[in-house]
């Protein structure tokens, strides 16, 4: 749903359609956390993914609000940066208010409702978070598409009323002042401007450029390849650890089916693992995880934007590109590492995998971005680079999953892995292919200067273009 959302921004605007997605899902949330069956949960979750699309037209908001090619690697890195927020904090959010009841019996123990509904209290708490976002968006955000931007704002009026006392007068003063200067400036020519007629929209044809369709594709490899890795890893994590010695099935280097044993103790007896201390398993990849989220939190806000300015968008997409392959195919050999190198391995190769998407993903955002023909299709191809994505994200773990469960059935335990690395391998053609392009706005310059220009020639504005040329 994410395309028909974001082409429905390029036509009504970002605001009403961002605003109406994070009220939807706060409706659906507290249905989610109601339900009382399998059905009903699948139905919920289908429906908040059919009412937002929001991620692709926030990017697309980005992009309106930060044209310059120079400031792109910060305001793309602050999205990516939120998210793994979010993440890392989202989570154990959840899992600490779920079943109040049952954990919190001297608060929550009376309550029939959140007896009756242990899931409850964390979707209705999430709730009010949306509130917020509804609230601030409502107010405080402003419009960024260029056919709308002029339309009166009734939330921004009210937010600027509430604000109103909080700021000096003498600030609104200069302020007033310069927009009236703004407008003596501009109002012989907006008073004389002809009416122009709407341009019609463009077809799929110039949506889909063939640079636009390169960067889709290695969108679409980077983010199945990333979250296949992220769903097998924790598996590798924690599956057990072989005996490589007097062991039949083990012929080193390529054939062993040997995972790390996080977080348990195991008894090697012929085939039959027998597992001891279950219990903190998932808390130490969980810890590790938690690790890699805030070194990526690091790297995403404080590495790409300056090393990205300096090397250049393409560069760096290209550089995380051929680092894919390099680091899957290393992978199942960390479990080979002797013990006390064993952490260090894991945490390197994670930490590695990280890099690539914190700079992989943003690039191929910006690159989307930029090689949009117009702004007026800029919404619709981020709602494509979305959906393509969720499609990746599927796929990937299914695939590597199966070759997982299928190269420990036959004790290799690289098949996974290889494959993940082949795959990558050809998600590097596209990227070598990409010419990065100077971005829709560009475009949008150029119509302006062909208006006033015609303007000019026909009598009308003239005076305004001469003093904006000489203020350029």
């Amino acid at each position: 749903m994410a395309v028909p959302w974001g082409t429905l921004s390029d036509i009504i605007g970002r605001k009403p359609v961002i605003i109406s997605g994070l009220f939807c899902t706060m409706i659906l949330s507290i249905v989610l956390g109601m339900s009382s069956s399998l059905t009903m949960v699948l139905v919920t979750r289908a429906l908040i993914g059919l009412m937002n699309g929001n991620v692709g037209i926030i990017r697309t908001m980005v992009a309106e609000i930060v044209p310059e090619r120079e400031l792109q690697p910060r305001a793309f890195s602050i999205m990516p940066l939120v998210w793994t927020i979010g993440s890392i904090f989202g989570p154990a959010f959840g899992g600490a208010l779920a079943r109040p009841a049952d954990k919190h019996p001297g608060l929550f123990g009376g309550s029939e409702f959140l007896k009756r509904y242990p899931f409850a209290l964390p979707n209705i708490a999430s709730a009010c978070f949306f509130i917020v976002g509804i609230t601030n968006g409502f107010l405080f955000l402003q419009e960024t598409l260029e056919s709308k931007k002029n339309q009166r704002d009734y939330g921004l009026e009210l937010g600027q009323a509430l604000t109103r006392p909080c700021t000096s007068r003498q600030k609104g003063n200069a302020d007033s002042k310069s927009l009236d200067e703004e407008r003596a400036t501009l109002l012989p020519r907006d008073t004389k401007k002809k009416p122009t007629k709407p341009k019609t929209r463009p077809s799929w044809s110039q949506i889909f450029t063939p640079q636009s369709c390169l960067v889709l594709t290695s969108y679409t490899l980077c983010s199945g390849l990333g979250m296949a890795f992220d769903a097998v890893f924790p598996v590798f994590l924690n599956y057990p650890v072989q005996d490589f010695e007097n062991n039949p099935d083990v012929e080193l280097p390529f054939k062993f089916a040997s995972g790390f044993g996080v977080g348990k103790r195991y008894i090697h007896h012929t085939q039959i693992f027998y597992i001891i201390n279950i219990s903190t398993d998932s808390q130490t990849i969980g810890m590790y995880y938690t690790i890699i989220g805030v070194l990526g939190m690091v790297i995403q806000f404080l590495a790409f934007p300056p090393i990205a300015k300096y090397l250049g968008i393409l560069r760096c997409f290209k550089a995380a590109a051929i680092s894919m392959p390099v680091i899957f195919f290393l992978t199942p050999f960390t479990a080979l590492v002797p013990e006390p190198f064993r952490l260090p391995a894991v945490l390197l190769i994670m930490l590695a995998k990280l890099t690539a998407t914190c700079f992989g993903i943003p690039c191929c955002t910006i690159l989307l971005t930029n090689s949009a023909s117009s702004m007026s299709v800029l919404g619709t191809l981020n709602g494509v680079g979305t959906s393509v994505s969720a499609l990746g994200r599927a796929a990937g773990p299914a695939v590597i999953g199966a070759a997982f469960s299928y190269g420990i059935k036959r004790g290799y335990v690289i098949i996974p892995w290889w494959l993940l690395s082949a795959l990558a391998l050809v998600s590097i053609a596209p990227a070598f292919w990409i010419v990065e392009q100077d971005g829709p706005h560009r475009d949008q310059v150029e119509e302006v200067e062909e208006s006033r220009d015609s303007e000019s020639a026909s009598g009308y504005g003239a005076v305004d273009v001469s003093r904006e040329g000489s203020g350029r």
